[in-house]
């Protein structure tokens, strides 16, 4: 087996093990919803075995930064659909990633609200705006009450994305956005049923899985955790043992796929500590994703070795849409251009070449 084999996820079967990682690219001007300009370029990308469309907010207080999409209103399913639709036409298939930020997030971004987190303990930087770069403000600690109706906006928004016609949804536990700052006891000092102990931390990825999956299927749920990222902050005391303990109950949920970044240079060179994915391979039974630093060659041998099912491209994805074509001939790949990721218009967006 390598990149270029079938394998099933979930009810489908992917044409390769080469899947579009999420990314944020901050192009839905209006209204947070996906346009014309997302559904091409999405569509481009479509001999990909997976697209896994950007992270989408399930609320308005969810927002971290401009013009990202959301999936929780009528217009936003209905600017999906088209994305979706253009997907398939192509003979595609599309998840859609759900995310709520947490504390990566800004007043100035959800209508004057204060963001919202495990524990009010703010992260040190600062982050995009409307106006500008700002400092990350405190946020605020979540009311148990508030912890559950964010459990039921997860749900609604795996609901919606059903509904524009995606394939399936991926919950976003990593990155240092509200699922992870729970489950990482450097963001969470609670003291309640949701802090303490990692089976305390992890009550709310888990009744996220369990009301999505009992909505939608476990066949259209999926997962990406970041256990040794340090981004907006992260750390955790022991990751090792901590995610070993989640990986392990993950096994009762039979999910379409299991997506884990590996921690990357950055993760290490600000503390986080450097655990290869084949340990948590020993772990976890179901189909396990692989992200992080990948190229075709490490990609074949994480498949070859049984370290990895598939693996997950991300920025080389947005210069090269054809990444799977170009796999298979050997051809040069095209650097992305970061000046280009989070502007609002088709360049450095859709307007790569292709080889053919």
């Amino acid at each position: 087996m390598n990149l270029f084999s079938e394998i099933k996820i979930g009810q489908n079967i992917l044409k390769n093990r080469i899947i579009m990682a999420p990314m944020t690219r901050c192009r839905a001007v209006i209204n947070n919803s996906a346009n014309d300009l997302i559904a091409e370029y999405y569509s481009q990308r479509a001999s990909a075995g997976l697209i896994i469309a950007e992270a989408s907010q399930v609320s308005s207080i969810g927002t971290g930064y401009p013009c990202t999409p959301g999936i929780y209103s009528k217009e936003q399913i209905e600017g999906w659909s088209k994305v979706t639709k253009a997907v398939h036409d192509k003979g595609g298939l599309i998840f859609l990633q759900i995310w709520h930020t947490g504390r990566s997030s800004h007043p100035s971004l959800i209508g004057g609200e204060t963001p919202v987190a495990p524990s009010a303990i703010k992260i040190d930087g600062q982050l995009y705006t409307y106006e500008g770069l700002a400092e990350f403000p405190t946020p605020r600690a979540l009311e148990i009450s508030e912890i559950k109706e964010i459990v039921n906006q997860f749900e609604q928004a795996a609901k919606n994305a059903i509904e524009a016609g995606f394939d399936g949804v991926e919950i976003h536990g990593a990155n240092g956005y509200l699922i992870d700052e729970f489950l990482k006891d450097g963001s969470n000092k609670r003291e309640d049923e949701y802090g303490g102990s990692i089976e305390n931390r992890s009550k709310f990825l888990f009744e996220i899985i369990e009301a999505v999956s009992n909505s939608i299927g476990n066949d259209k749920t999926a997962l990406r955790l970041s256990p040794c990222g340090t981004f907006n902050g992260m750390s955790d005391s022991n990751p090792k043992k901590h995610f070993s303990y989640i990986f392990e109950k993950l096994n009762d949920y039979d999910l379409a796929y299991l997506h884990i970044m590996n921690p990357l240079e950055g993760d290490i060179r600000h503390g986080g500590v450097d655990i290869k994915l084949d340990v948590f391979r020993k772990v976890y039974q179901g189909t396990l994703v692989g992200n992080g630093g990948y190229t075709k060659e490490s990609g074949n041998k994480a498949i070859e070795e049984n370290i990895a099912d598939a693996i997950s491209f991300g920025a080389i994805y947005t210069s090269n849409p054809d990444l799977v074509e170009r796999f298979k001939v050997d051809a040069p790949l095209t650097q992305p251009d970061p000046n280009t990721f989070y502007t609002q218009d088709e360049k450095g967006f859709t307007d790569y070449k292709f080889i053919n």
